[in-house]
Parts: structure tokens; sequence; C-alpha cells
């Protein structure tokens, strides 16, 4: 019997402590869940980013986006589509220039500006981003001929790319 009497004393006992430490408890535990939760911000180091000029970009994941989003335009019917790159995307980051003149010659030297944010992560800074750049598109697909599938089309294709519908090239396919 001493056993089950001390079990609920005990018990008691922490009912107490959860009922005045509750609101500290709640806290405690919302700190623990925010700091499992993921920031999806990987740490970069000066020389990943500064290769960083050109961001990750796939024009065949964008023409595949695009054939399976204007197959669903009605009337096309498969489409396939090949675009053009002039330039892909990329990344203007902030640089630091300093001169030095010895009398005869001037030294001209230009170092990337990078944050330090502790822990050894260090990120460049970015001052702007450029666009892709398309130079042309062709578009197949079965429904070619029909001017209203062709204006659907153009229209989308150059919705999507910035493009003029006179660098958009429109054929019927097989």
């Amino acid at each position: 019997m001493k056993g089950i009497e001390g079990a609920e004393q005990l018990l008691e006992r922490v009912k107490q402590l959860l009922g005045r430490y509750r609101y500290v408890l709640l806290v405690a535990l919302a700190g623990a869940a925010l700091l499992l939760l993921p920031t999806g911000k990987g740490g970069t180091t000066a020389a990943q980013s500064g290769a960083a000029s050109s961001v990750e970009w796939d024009p065949a994941e964008l023409e595949e986006r695009l054939e399976r989003t204007l197959s669903q335009i009605e009337g096309a019917g498969e489409v396939q589509v090949v675009l053009t790159v002039g330039s892909s995307p990329r990344q203007i980051l902030a640089e630091d220039r300093t001169s030095e003149s010895d009398g005869e010659s001037v030294r001209e030297e230009e170092n990337t500006v990078v944050l330090s944010r502790g822990s050894g992560v260090q990120e460049a800074v970015m001052v702007g981003q450029l666009s892709a750049q398309f130079r042309g598109a062709l578009v197949v697909c079965s429904g070619g001929d029909d001017p209203q599938v062709r204006l659907s089309l153009a229209q989308a294709v150059s919705a999507v790319t910035g493009l003029g519908t006179d660098r958009i090239a429109i054929c019927k396919g097989k």
C-alpha cells in the first residue's frame, strides 16, 4: 500500500507543478518545435555563391513543362517545343573596386562583396538578377493548321517566354 500512496503523492505533486509552470512548458515546447522546422536555406560558402553568378536553370525542363501545358489547349493535340536561348538567367553580385596608383601606373582590384553569417557561413551579396533571354521558339503540334489553335499557342508561348509572336513558329506535326 505504501508504494501506491507514494506514487499517488508523486502524481499529485507533478500535477501541481504542471499547473504552476504550464505556460513555461508551452513556450519551451513551442521553441523546440520551431528549432526542428527546416529553414529551407542551406549554408553556402563564398566559393559556392561566388560561382552563383549563374543560376541553376534547365531550358529542357522549361520545354517539357511547356509541352505538357500546351498539349492541354483544345485542338493542339500532342505538342513538342524547342526554345533557343540567347542568355540564361544570372545574378549580379556586388563588387568592391579599389585602385592604387604608384605614380606611373594605376592598379585596379575587384573583389566580390561577401557577407559573413557566422559559424563559417558566407554569402555573396546579390544586387540584382537578370532573367533568361530567349531568341525564338518552335512549336510543333497536330493541330498546328487551325488558326485559332495557332493563336492560342502563340499567345501562351509569348506569355511564358516574353517573346514576340514574330519569333514564335507554329507548325503542324504528323
